[in-house]
C-alpha cells in the first residue's frame, strides 16, 4: 500500500491548482487522474468545429508540474496516470486498477459528465462534448455528414445530413452555433459550394431566452446575432426524444436530422464512493462553506463537483470559480495540518464571457454589459493567457489568425467515423 498525506483526484483547472498550491507549500502531494494530459476545456468546441488541433489544449500534466517543480524547489508532487475505481471514507483509500493509495487529506477535483436529462435516446444518439475524444468524435461526424451529402442522391436523406442540431442554449451551445456558422462561411462554402443552400443550423432551448445565466438584452443580443448568421433558434422547445434519424420535440415537431450535439446540461463525475455522501440536483457533492463535505472533515470536493450557494443560489461551475477553489483548499489543508480551522471560501466572481463567432460575443463584467467586437476579443485574450504552455498559446495564437484572416480551417481530417 503507498501512503501520501494529500491526494488530488482529478488535474482539471480546480484538482491542478490545488494541487499546485499544496505543493508549494511543502505538503507532499499526490496528483491522479484517467489521462497524462491537462484539457483546456473552455476550447472543446473548437476541436469540435475543426479550428483548433486537439494538441494545441491538451497539455502534459508530467510537464506542467516539472516546471513548476523547477520555479519552486520545495515543491513535494508527484502524479499518477490512474483511474480510480473506488473511495472508501472510513479506511481514507484510493482504489485504482492498480494499487491501493492512502491519504491524510483527500482533494475531490473529477468534474462533470453530460447530464441527458431522462431524455430517451439522448446518451445513445446525441453526441456530447466534455473531452477531447468526444470533440474529434464531432468534429469526424460534420465532415463525415458533408462527405456523404455530396454522394446522396436523395433529398430527403441529404437534408438530414445536412441538418446539424444542438440541443442546449446556454454559453456552449451558443460558441458551437456560432463556430458551426463560421464554418460554413469559411472553407466549407468552398469546399461544398453546391450544398451549402441546403444546410440548416438548429439551436434548441428549453426556456424563453438564451444565455439564461446572463442579463437578458445579453440573451436578446447573442439570439439576434446568430439569427443573422443562419442559425434557427427554437425557444421554449423541448426535446423529447432523440434517435439515429430525427430529433423529436414537446409540441409534436420532429426535425429530420443526422446529427444532435448535446450542450444541454451536466452533472457531477465522481468514482464509486462507499460512504453515501449527501447529494444535490445534478449529482453534486453537498459541502459546507470551507468546501468540506458534510460528513468527512479531511475530504474537499471543488469545481462541477461542488454544491455551494452564494447569495441564495448556487455556483455555476465555471472556471474561474475552480481555480479560485483550489487555491482555498490548498490553504484549508494547510490550516488543518497546523491545528487550525479552516475557513468558508469567499468567490470573487470576475465576469462572464461568451463568444458567438464571426468577430462577436457578449460579456457581463461586474455591472457592465459588453456586445460586439470588443467582447469578442475579450473572450480570446482571456483565453489566451489561462491556456498552459507558451508553445499551445503561440500554437492558437497563429491559428487564430490564419482563420480569421483568411476564413479558413486547416483542420479537415476525418481520423476515424462514429458509427450509428
Amino acid at each position: 500500500m503507498n501512503s501520501c498525506r494529500v491526494v488530488v483526484v482529478g488535474a482539471g483547472f480546480g484538482g491542478l491548482q490545488a494541487a499546485k498550491c499544496l505543493a508549494d507549500s511543502g505538503i507532499d502531494v499526490l496528483l491522479i487522474d484517467r489521462n497524462n494530459y491537462h484539457t483546456f476545456v473552455p476550447l472543446l468546441y473548437q476541436v469540435a468545429t475543426g479550428q483548433l488541433e486537439p494538441e494545441y489544449i491538451a497539455y502534459p500534466i508530467r510537464a506542467i508540474l516539472r516546471r513548476f517543480s523547477f520555479l519552486r524547489n520545495k515543491a513535494k508532487i508527484q502524479f499518477l496516470m490512474a483511474e480510480v475505481k473506488q473511495i472508501d471514507f472510513s479506511k481514507r483509500t484510493i482504489e485504482t486498477e492498480t494499487c491501493l493509495i492512502s491519504y491524510d487529506f483527500l482533494v475531490l477535483a473529477t468534474g462533470s459528465q453530460t447530464q441527458f436529462l431522462g431524455v430517451p435516446g439522448a446518451s445513445e444518439y446525441a453526441f456530447s462534448m466534455r473531452t477531447l475524444e468526444e470533440a474529434i468524435a464531432i468534429r469526424n461526424q460534420i465532415l463525415f455528414c458533408f462527405e456523404r451529402a455530396i454522394q446522396e442522391s436523395d433529398s430527403s436523406r441529404r437534408e438530414q445530413l445536412l441538418t446539424f442540431t444542438i440541443v442546449g442554449g446556454g454559453a456552449t451551445g451558443v460558441e458551437v452555433a456560432g463556430a458551426l456558422a463560421e464554418m460554413l462561411r469559411g472553407h466549407l462554402r468552398r469546399d461544398y459550394p453546391t450544398l451549402l443552400p441546403q444546410v440548416r443550423l438548429i439551436l434548441i432551448q428549453s426556456s424563453d431566452r438564451l444565455l439564461a445565466e446572463l442579463p437578458k438584452k445579453l440573451g436578446a443580443y447573442t439570439h439576434k446575432r446568430l439569427h443573422q448568421l443562419g442559425v434557427e433558434v427554437y425557444l421554449l422547445s423541448k426535446v423529447t426524444r432523440v434517435t439515429s434519424e430525427s430529433v423529436y420535440l414537446q409540441n409534436d415537431e420532429v426535425i429530420p436530422t443526422a446529427t444532435v450535439i448535446w450542450t444541454a446540461g451536466v452533472e457531477a463525475n465522481y468514482p464509486t464512493i462507499l460512504d453515501e455522501p449527501s447529494l444535490a440536483n445534478k449529482r453534486k457533492l453537498i459541502v459546507h462553506p470551507t468546501l468540506q463535505l458534510l460528513e468527512q472533515p479531511n475530504v474537499y470536493a471543488i469545481g462541477d463537483l461542488a454544491y455551494l450557494e452564494k447569495n441564495g443560489k448556487p455556483l455555476a461551475g465555471f472556471a474561474s470559480e475552480a481555480l479560485q477553489q483550489g487555491v482555498a483548499v490548498a490553504r484549508n489543508i494547510q490550516l488543518q495540518f497546523r491545528g487550525k480551522s479552516p475557513q468558508p471560501f469567499s468567490y470573487f466572481h470576475k465576469g462572464i464571457l461568451v463568444i458567438i463567432g464571426c468577430y462577436s460575443g457578449v460579456a457581463k463584467i461586474g455591472t457592465f454589459a459588453i456586445t460586439g467586437c470588443l467582447a469578442w476579443l475579450m473572450w480570446l485574450g482571456v483565453h489566451l493567457i489561462y491556456l498552459p504552455g507558451h508553445r499551445s498559446r503561440l500554437l492558437v495564437l497563429l491559428t487564430w489568425l490564419h482563420t480569421y484572416l483568411s476564413r479558413d480551417r486547416s483542420v479537415r481530417l476525418i481520423l476515424s467515423v462514429k458509427k450509428r
